[in-house]
């Protein structure tokens, strides 16, 4: 038993995702939340400067002691998980393995589609994991760069032309493929899902990264008896850039109204 909190960070809202599982399949827990709105998006940088405010997101989410953290962000997880790792003293957990694995599991015809930041599918972590557990999977990857600040600026529902003609310009080499899965390489990425769904068909399966990550995260603190012993948790956001915005667009993540106050973080002193 651990009342500790679980810390959760992304480069802005998409993370939300993730806290959104967390809550749904460990409701006694206490949630710490920061989205790095005011750097967004990760997925644009070089891989020096997304380990750097990776360090200092997991500084500030070590202010309230957690028992562990979950890195609800694709870039980081592909491009800063070992050194995470290497310099803490608490489980990490990330979407890159969860997702592959669930990738590879889904696939009947080992032909998986990924999709992520540009940073992301530069570094290879979704490949090359998924080709440890099967080697004989072939993947079709795709950087979507502009997907992040569509679903930032709440572009992502069907009917949204400029949404839908994004996602077929990046996903029609992929479809052509022949692939029967589609790893959402980023979190922010399961708001354009009916989007992507529509357009792909319903014979893809979809992998929400995001999910599958909460719920190895969660498999792996109920094993290690690491799991709080109360009836309801709650959680609290923090952004480094604007309240309003973050506020405006949470809900929509979360699938339910935002609860309490969102602050303001000078993420920089980290």
């Amino acid at each position: 038993m651990d009342q500790r909190p679980i810390g959760v960070f992304d480069s802005g809202l998409g993370g939300l995702t993730a806290l959104r599982e967390l809550r749904r399949i460990l409701p006694g827990e206490e949630l710490v939340y920061f989205g790095d709105t005011g750097r967004v998006p990760y997925g644009t940088k070089g891989k020096e400067t997304i380990l750097h405010y990776a360090c200092q997101d997991v500084s500030f989410l070590r202010t309230f002691d957690p028992k562990a953290i979950v890195v609800a962000c694709g870039t980081v997880s592909a491009n800063a998980l070992e050194e995470l790792q290497r310099e803490n003293d608490l489980p990490i957990f990330a979407v890159v393995t969860p997702a592959a694995r669930a990738a590879v599991e889904s696939t009947r015809n080992k032909r998986v589609g990924l999709i992520g930041t540009s940073a992301s599918i530069r570094s290879g972590a979704y490949e090359r994991e998924m080709a440890r557990l099967d080697p004989g999977v072939r993947v079709t990857a795709r950087a979507c760069p502009l997907f992040v600040p569509l679903v930032e600026n709440g572009r992502f529902r069907p009917g949204d032309r400029v949404a839908e003609l994004v996602v077929e310009e990046y996903l029609t080499p992929i479809k052509d493929a022949g692939v029967d899965t589609l790893v959402l390489g980023c979190t922010h990425y399961p708001l354009l899902m009916d989007t992507v769904r529509s357009f792909m068909g319903p014979n893809v399966t979809l992998i929400d990264t995001g999910a599958v990550c909460a719920n190895h995260a969660a498999d792996t603190l109920r094993e290690r008896g690491l799991l709080a012993q109360r009836e309801k948790g709650s959680y609290r956001c923090f952004v480094s850039d604007s309240i309003e915005d973050f506020t405006h667009l949470a809900s929509i993540f979360l699938g339910e109204p935002l609860e309490g106050e969102v602050e303001r973080v000078e993420i920089w002193r980290y």
